[in-house]
């Protein structure tokens, strides 16, 4: 069906959603997002040749518009392209369970309680990429969903990292120890240092929200909690950057311990 340039100019559908961003536009594309429609600036018309082609190669409609038409609808940092897409898809959770086994890798997932701030849940979806986090569980109540500002500051990340919405966690808790995964809570008031514990095992870490941490009744399902010990006069930390510390010491372990990790795939 040909798309009249008048429909896409027009309000955003209720089937879609922005993407913002050259990053999270181009990453997109490489991930074969179903995207409607891509907006470029003019200023930008000869300096993004490979978003250019890439669109064209999958048959998706570019229109050049002026700065105005980005400044208006964007916050700061559209570097004048957009596009058009449709929502991204939740993984269920049985979904993601299997994608550890089936790539034969160690488990590591992330459970995040009541996230509010689509900018923390961002970060995080980023560094969880670098990591090889196989998945990220959200709740759906209370906490951020998915959305175009997670998406600009994951610089596109969203696009590899799969995220399960579930409307209780511990409920996917239980299914994830069902399966033999290990569940760790990063706290700042337990007595056990993150780097202390075996991270060579199927995971799955939980992350509590801004200010208030891992809910009392989500914590008293985790088999262990660590703390990143701090030194500074601000006892506290970011919450993707707490999230990144602990990621990257478990890649560190799990990179230097090779032949322990052959052996627990095959068991």
């Amino acid at each position: 069906m040909k798309i009249r340039k008048t429909e896409l100019i027009g309000r955003l559908r209720l089937d879609s959603e922005w993407l913002y961003g050259l990053n999270p536009v181009r990453e997109a594309l490489r991930a074969g997002r179903n995207i409607k429609c891509i907006f470029i600036s003019y200023r930008r018309k000869d300096s993004v040749k490979e978003i250019k082609e890439l669109a064209e190669k999958k048959e998706i409609p570019v229109i050049f518009k002026d700065a105005v038409f980005f400044d208006s609808r964007f916050k700061k940092g559209h570097q004048g392209i957009a596009a058009e897409v449709h929502h991204k898809e939740y993984t269920t959770l049985n979904e993601m369970l299997e994608i550890p086994f089936s790539n034969k890798e160690i488990p590591l997932f992330l459970i995040i309680d009541c996230l509010e701030d689509p900018r923390n849940l961002g970060a995080i979806l980023r560094v969880a990429d670098a990591a090889g986090v196989h998945g990220i569980v959200l709740q759906s109540h209370r906490s951020v969903t998915l959305s175009s500002e997670v998406s600009k500051v994951s610089a596109g990340a969203v696009e590899y990292v799969p995220v399960t919405m579930v409307s209780n966690i511990k409920h996917a808790i239980n299914k994830m120890k069902e399966t033999g995964i290990m569940i760790i809570g990063a706290e700042a008031e337990s007595d056990k240092e993150f780097w202390q514990i075996d991270f060579i095992q199927p995971l799955a870490i939980v992350i509590g929200s801004e200010g208030k941490g891992i809910r009392k009744t989500v914590s008293e399902k985790c088999d262990i909690i660590v703390r990143i010990p701090m030194f500074g006069r601000i006892n506290s930390l970011n919450v993707s950057v707490a999230t990144g510390i602990i990621l990257f010491e478990i890649l560190r372990q799990r990179i230097f311990n090779n032949e322990k990790n052959k052996e627990i795939m095959r068991k």
